[in-house]
């Protein structure tokens, strides 16, 4: 192998975090690329003072370890459970990173999108390019509606001009279906790749990339400015390998953004105490106010959805909307009950469909509602975060469920 060749496969391997078989390289090839110095090998579970700990994701925890016949080192191994659905870290492995000479690149992003910021928004953007040129990490604590996305585009720009490396990180796989079409339509022409489990993009590296924090667990010093967007949201508030997994994906000169409606009572004590900068978005970018929502009392709903009915005032709100032209988002503590509700509805002759995490089709359901195909779009919390429909109706069955 020649230096050359091997910068070719630095394009594979830089900021990552891989397995061998993550690598697309021969291990012959991972052999001269180490013996050059051009990557670096660590062990993917690596025994510390006080036990294990897995250097992908970061678990220590002696729950996540395992035992089991090993194809590599012909033992009983340990390996991590944690994040198995990666692929499976062993004691016996490495992961690997690339430390060798690094591409610069040069270009001239255009910012097509021809919309106007508001006020609000306008300030927050501002606020976010003198954090990236600054250096400082920085909250934009803006009201659900005020347009976070549009308030992106700038910084990220500024960004991508200055040769840095971008991404926007999201607890769920359908916010990451909703921002890359938005994201390719700001900047088009653009080189961007959407990561989530089982997308055909998620090896590839990009100048702007989009991402499920899960997928962050695969890279090591990647980014110059990370956006996490929805940062209180379910699953990233609750788990600390993805928290870590963030940590490690950016440079140490990073940039991290926080997008938040709703900021933990941590980091609202981080903000007051001047220990996170944070730039606030009162209102929603058309200025009008948040509508606050009316609870109505339904009897015991579980009971009516056994005899395959719906109660009587959920199905006069929505026949009420129908009957005016306008869609209704219905959302429902479980998929049991997504699967029953929507039913129930078809049994009534309401034009509906249900989505759910385990939908394959829920990317082609949602873009469907969002064409007037369906009147009612009966879903589980999967869509209660990072997805903009215009003119949607909201109501949840089942609010007292601990789950909203």
């Amino acid at each position: 192998m020649n230096l050359e060749k091997a910068m070719e496969l630095s394009h594979k391997l830089q900021s990552r975090h891989l397995l061998p078989v993550e690598c697309q390289c021969t291990q012959s090839e991972l052999e001269w690329l180490e013996n050059q110095g051009f990557i670096h090998r660590t062990p993917a579970v690596d025994r510390v003072a006080s036990g294990l700990i897995c250097c992908r994701c970061g678990v220590s925890n002696k729950r996540y370890f395992a035992l089991s016949s090993c194809e590599t080192c012909k033992k009983d191994c340990v390996y991590c459970r944690s994040c198995i659905m990666l692929g499976k870290v062993s004691e016996c492995g490495f992961l690997y990173e690339w430390t060798g000479p690094q591409k610069k690149e040069t270009r001239q992003v255009e910012l097509t999108w021809q919309g106007e910021l508001s006020k609000g928004q306008k300030r927050a953007s501002d606020r976010l390019v003198e954090a990236i040129q600054n250096k400082f990490d920085l909250l934009v604590w803006a009201v659900c509606g005020a347009g976070k996305t549009e308030v992106l585009f700038h910084g990220i720009k500024y960004a991508l001009n200055n040769g840095m490396s971008v991404c926007i990180a999201t607890p769920r796989t359908d916010v990451v279906l909703e921002l890359e079409p938005r994201m390719r339509k700001a900047f088009q022409g653009l080189n961007i790749a959407a990561l989530y489990g089982g997308s055909s993009q998620r090896f590839q590296m990009a100048p702007l990339m989009i991402a499920t924090t899960h997928q962050l667990m695969r890279y090591k010093n990647a980014f110059d400015v990370l956006i996490v967007d929805e940062v209180d949201a379910f699953p990233y508030s609750m788990d600390e390998r993805l928290q870590f997994a963030v940590l490690k994906s950016m440079k140490k000169t990073g940039v991290r953004i926080y997008l938040s409606a709703t900021p933990s009572k941590k980091m609202q004590k981080d903000v007051a105490r001047r220990q996170l900068e944070a730039i606030k978005i009162p209102l929603r970018f058309h200025q009008k106010p948040l509508p606050v929502p009316t609870f109505q009392w339904v009897g015991d709903w579980k009971k009516r959805l056994k005899r395959n009915r719906l109660p009587a005032s959920t199905m006069n709100w929505l026949h009420e909307h129908i009957t005016k032209k306008k869609r209704v988002l219905l959302f429902v503590p479980s998929i049991s009950t997504m699967k029953k509700v929507t039913h129930i509805l078809q049994g009534q002759d309401v034009n509906v469909q249900g989505v759910s995490a385990d939908d394959q089709e829920r990317k082609q359901k949602v873009q469907h509602f969002r064409d007037h195909r369906y009147d009612v779009l009966v879903t589980t919390t999967i869509l209660e975060r990072g997805v903009t429909i215009q003119d949607v109706q909201v109501g949840v069955l089942g609010a007292e469920s601990p789950i909203f």
